[in-house]
């Protein structure tokens, strides 16, 4: 598959991982941190090293990638918040991508299922295939689910994701041969965002930053005091 020509700056917060990476016509600079509770610190700063580094000025991208989430709500919102912002003052298009995507995208196999840990005893779920052009496509919505009831792929799947060890390895339990393998300690990189949305924009699907919406799954985002006690 021919790379897309395209300038953009990609920033994914939804999970303790900080990722930040800018893409050039299929050349992707990147940084990658694990840093709970420092994105809002780390991300303007590294992304103005990456476009120094790659020689652009915020002016010369074409549009500005996200991942939309799912993921930590804190953590999304600030993405959402930041990319919308840079993208009205540089009057540019955005391209919101699944935070699960991404971390299915670098996964080995051709199916695979990404799961973040939504907390609260849930995991975020997705379960995507790879096309023969290595393109990685859904197959179904995204859901929040609690492991236990977790639906079973039809065929055997790479699970990927901080969802494969939340409660005690239980998803790993409910899909037992289902999976073809894990990796619970992976976390989604901006650079497999840059280049989904890359491929988005070659296929048109840039949006005005109004458009703009984040992917929370769930309308509610935290206990309630009595449900913190009783958990």
């Amino acid at each position: 598959m021919t790379a897309p020509r395209v300038k953009l700056l990609a920033i994914e917060t939804s999970t303790e991982a900080c990722s930040v990476a800018v893409y050039v016509d299929g050349e992707v600079v990147a940084r990658h941190e694990l840093a709970p509770r420092r994105h809002t610190q780390l991300v303007l700063p590294w992304a103005d090293e990456l476009l120094a580094q790659a020689g652009l000025r915020k002016s010369q991208l074409d549009a500005i990638a996200v991942g939309r989430g799912p993921g930590a709500f804190t953590g999304v919102r600030l993405a959402i918040a930041l990319v919308q912002g840079l993208a009205l003052a540089l009057d540019r298009p955005v391209l919101p991508v699944s935070t699960l995507a991404v971390l299915a995208r670098p996964a080995p196999g051709d199916r695979v299922l990404a799961a973040i840990d939504a907390r609260m005893g849930e995991v975020y779920l997705g379960e995507f295939v790879r096309d023969a052009e290595g393109r990685v496509l859904a197959v179904g919505p995204e859901i929040i689910v609690a492991p236990a009831s977790a639906p079973r792929p039809s065929q055997p799947a790479f699970g990927v994701g901080t969802g494969f060890s939340a409660e005690s390895g239980a998803l790993v339990a409910r899909l037992g041969d289902a999976l073809a393998g894990f990796d619970a300690a992976a976390l989604p990189h901006a650079a497999d965002l840059a280049w989904l949305a890359a491929e988005a924009f070659a296929r048109g699907e840039a949006l005005a930053p109004d458009q703009l919406e984040p992917a929370y799954l769930r309308d509610k985002v935290a206990l309630t005091l009595v449900e913190q006690g009783k958990a």
